[in-house]
């Protein structure tokens, strides 16, 4: 049980934290966000990638009206479900119209909470850094009461913004090694990269999920950060960490993919057992988790341009599949069922790769009925007339600024 003296003490000194902040580098996501009255805004991203600061840039014109509430502090370690009560005293003796909390899934019953707030005609807004954050709840005491959104590290074009730099490939060598933690941007310091996933590790998945094992959890994500670009499957890694069982290892699947810090993307098949079955490639949520935490010791310039066209259609996308037959193709992009890109990533086509990235675009446009397709190199640029077929072979800055 908190005090409603100590309550009062904490919201004040979150308050003027948080009214503090300086407005940082505007996001893109800024110009979709909305505060509906009756409905709960849910943003959710990794840690460390601004969400914050996106709320404040949302806020910032009618801070007089807001009350900002994370529920990581230490000072509400002792907060029970009777200080909602005490909570709400403070937020009607504040006239406040509009309700900022992080992490209140951490609290017990925090759903009741929210949802009487949305009885009572409040504007509430949620961010956590979990990618099912408020999911159980969302479906039961929040239906249809909710908008969601994601918010990733910067952008190409925000770390060009946030950077002073112009469009150029050099640039965007800078963007493959560096990606878009802005605390990492800043300083250039490594040890930030570090401390984040191990605060990710530690904090939300061996605390929340109860994870006993974890250095094999550790491991498992350096490994996976190792190799992006490549297929992983629970089967073959349970032997490579010695783990007895498969549902341990996708466990640990989810946990990381929950907390944001790998993403993975399923074999495309119209049955969804085979996709299941089959081995899914692995990103990353940000290239320099990749350059500060891969135990990799060569640039992989080629994985980090497929993470890069990953993360720029993940934005953009819901639904992403590669394509394996007798040869690959590295992305299927759908929507409503309808495959609207077939791409392949190669940093440099050259002689000794050309035959093979067109043969597995080519078998896919076979296989999907499409006369168009895109390679995406480094900076390169060409169009090639494969048998009636189109491919396009675009820069990655332009296609991803596109």
């Amino acid at each position: 049980m908190i005090l409603q003296s100590q309550l009062a003490e904490i919201l004040d000194a979150q308050y003027l934290t948080f009214t503090n902040k300086k407005l940082g580098q505007k996001r893109e996501k800024l110009a979709k966000l909305k505060l509906v009255i009756n409905f709960a805004l849910i943003i959710t991203g990794v840690r460390r990638c601004g969400k914050t600061t996106l709320l404040y840039q949302l806020l910032n014109e009618n801070l007089s009206h807001v009350l900002f509430l994370n529920f990581e502090d230490t000072r509400l370690v002792n907060f029970e479900n009777d200080d909602f009560v005490r909570l709400i005293a403070e937020i009607k003796a504040r006239s406040i119209t509009t309700l900022f909390f992080d992490e209140i899934q951490l609290m017990p019953n925090w759903e009741l909470f929210v949802r009487q707030l949305l009885d009572d005609d409040y504007k509430v807004v949620i961010t956590g850094s979990n990618a099912t954050l408020l999911s159980t709840e969302l479906g039961t005491k929040l239906t249809g009461r909710h908008l969601s959104t994601e918010l990733f590290p910067f952008s190409y074009q925000e770390f060009l913004a946030f950077k002073t730099l112009e469009n150029t490939a050099d640039s965007l060598q800078l963007y493959l090694k560096q990606g878009g933690f802005p605390e990492y941007l800043k300083t250039g310091d490594g040890m930030i990269l570090n401390q984040l996933l191990d605060d990710i590790l530690n904090r939300d998945i061996a605390v929340r999920y109860n994870v006993r094992d974890v250095s094999t959890l550790k491991k498992l994500a350096t490994y996976l950060i190792s190799n992006i670009g490549k297929p992983v499957s629970g089967n073959k890694l349970k032997e490579v960490f010695g783990i007895k069982s498969t549902t341990t290892i996708l466990e640990y699947f989810s946990y990381l993919e929950n907390t944001y810090v790998i993403q993975f993307v399923s074999k495309f098949s119209y049955s969804i057992k085979t996709q299941i079955r089959n081995p899914k490639k692995v990103y990353t949520i940000d290239l320099g988790l990749f350059t500060e935490n891969s135990i990799v010791f060569s640039d992989e310039n080629g994985r980090r341009l497929e993470n890069l066209v990953y993360l720029y259609l993940r934005t953009n996308y819901s639904e992403i599949y590669y394509f394996a037959e007798k040869k690959e193709c590295d992305f299927v992009v759908m929507q409503k069922g309808k495959v609207v890109e077939l791409l392949q990533v190669c940093y440099e086509l050259n002689a000794e790769n050309m035959e093979r990235e067109i043969a597995g675009l080519t078998e896919a446009m076979d296989f999907f009925d499409l006369k168009e397709a895109k390679i995406i190199s480094f900076n390169q640029k060409e169009i090639f007339n494969k048998d009636g077929k189109i491919i396009n072979v675009i820069p990655a800055n332009e296609f991803i600024v596109s």
